[in-house]
């Protein structure tokens, strides 16, 4: 994972300069470990019989590489020509052919029985207590909860602002053991309950992926891939994309809270309630100072990491101070280029009508860009449904 390269490398350029971040960093259970250098503790079945195969395959190879190697280097010293030996002359030998070919089919179907048990597993995905839909963006996770406890439940899970900004500042001192790894939203699941992850993408190829499930799946722009995992004991576990996808890649956590099926249907029921005081009347009329305030918070949850907190921009990334499109009287080009996307600007249809308002709101009058102007959320659900 890039993240956990990037905060060795920051760790060892600590130690260099006479730090001692290198000292303290510790392990983060369900996460990365110091100097490790097997899997993930395993905290599914799957995951577990993944790790024995590992195993079995590793001390499989190696007991055949020995016993190869082995009779090859007696037969180079036993027969070599200081000690006169002569080859032998022969044409074929029908037994020697049989069993040549019959030992290595036999280790083949050997280690293949039990991996196909486990792939068998792991790709069953019936029967599941809990459905959630993970859809990857640039640079960040969304999760749907379609079927099950919880369903109709839905939220972005980005990387926290906190680290964003250790990380570009170049990590210095001290750095958490979660570094790039910690989410404003975790995805939570109740344990023992089999929960099944339909993956897809809104733009590019990413990959969902949690080493202490076993699991990890591709996340395709247009097509619906699927994996699962029971976890068998409580606690935060976590994973990253796994697919390079963009200049963020590094930024694009998962973290699964795995929690009491007490605390689930109690997180349940506040996610709920959050949900309903966030459906506002698209017909609300607000006033400047509201629904730029509520525009900050969007903007620095979801717009900041790439357009930076001054609006400035970086590279492709255009800025947002004195933009034109920004700026001008007419509002649809600004509303249509944040729902639908344009060039390295993703959509972001999947936030509501308000908060697009907002973000827009908050962005005509930020920095030097004091229009005056208001988008309201109507305009935006005019614009949606063209």
């Amino acid at each position: 994972m890039k993240s956990i390269y990037q905060k060795l490398a920051a760790l060892l350029a600590a130690g260099a300069a006479g730090g001692s971040a290198l000292a303290q960093v510790q392990d983060l259970p369900g996460g990365p470990g110091v100097r490790q250098l097997n899997l993930h503790e395993a905290v599914t079945r799957i995951a577990a019989e993944q790790a024995w195969l590992h195993w079995f395959m590793l001390i499989t190879c190696i007991v055949i590489f020995l016993l190869v190697f082995s009779v090859m280097f007696y037969s180079i010293w036993k027969h070599r020509r200081s000690k006169g030996a002569k080859p032998a002359n022969f044409h074929e030998s029908v037994t020697v052919e049989v069993i040549w070919t019959a030992i290595p089919f036999l280790i083949v179907i050997i280690m293949a029985l039990p991996a196909t048990k486990v792939l068998v597993a792991a790709k069953d995905t019936s029967n599941a207590d809990l459905t959630i839909k993970a859809t990857g963006y640039q640079w960040r996770w969304g999760y749907d909860y379609l079927n099950g406890e919880g369903a109709g439940i839905s939220f972005l899970s980005s990387l926290d602002a906190t680290h964003r900004q250790m990380s570009d500042e170049g990590a210095k001192g001290q750095m958490p053991n979660d570094y790039l790894l910690k989410v404003d939203n975790p995805l939570v699941v109740p344990v023992g309950k089999k929960v099944r992850i339909i993956t897809t993408a809104n733009d590019v190829i990413h990959a969902w992926g949690v080493p202490a499930f076993g699991v990890k799946q591709d996340a395709i722009p247009g097509f619906v891939r699927d994996t699962w995992f029971r976890a068998e004991r409580v606690g935060d576990f976590y994973g990253q994309c796994y697919e390079l996808c963009g200049k963020e890649h590094a930024y694009m956590p998962i973290h699964v809270k795995v929690v009491s099926n007490g605390d689930y249907a109690a997180w349940v029921e506040a996610e709920q309630k959050k949900m309903a005081a966030r459906m506002d009347d698209p017909n609300k009329v607000w006033e400047l100072a509201d629904i730029t305030a509520r525009g900050e918070k969007v903007y620095a949850a979801n717009c900041a990491a790439c357009h930076q907190a001054n609006g400035k921009g970086a590279g492709p990334i255009k800025a947002l101070d004195g933009s034109p499109i920004v700026t001008a009287a007419d509002k649809t080009p600004a509303i249509e280029i944040v729902l639908n996307g344009k060039g390295a600007m993703p959509a972001w249809k999947q936030l509501s009508d308000t908060d697009i308002a907002a973000v827009i709101s908050y962005t005509k009058n930020a920095w030097g860009n004091k229009t005056g102007q208001v988008v309201q959320p109507a305009e935006v659900q005019a614009i949606r449904a063209k």
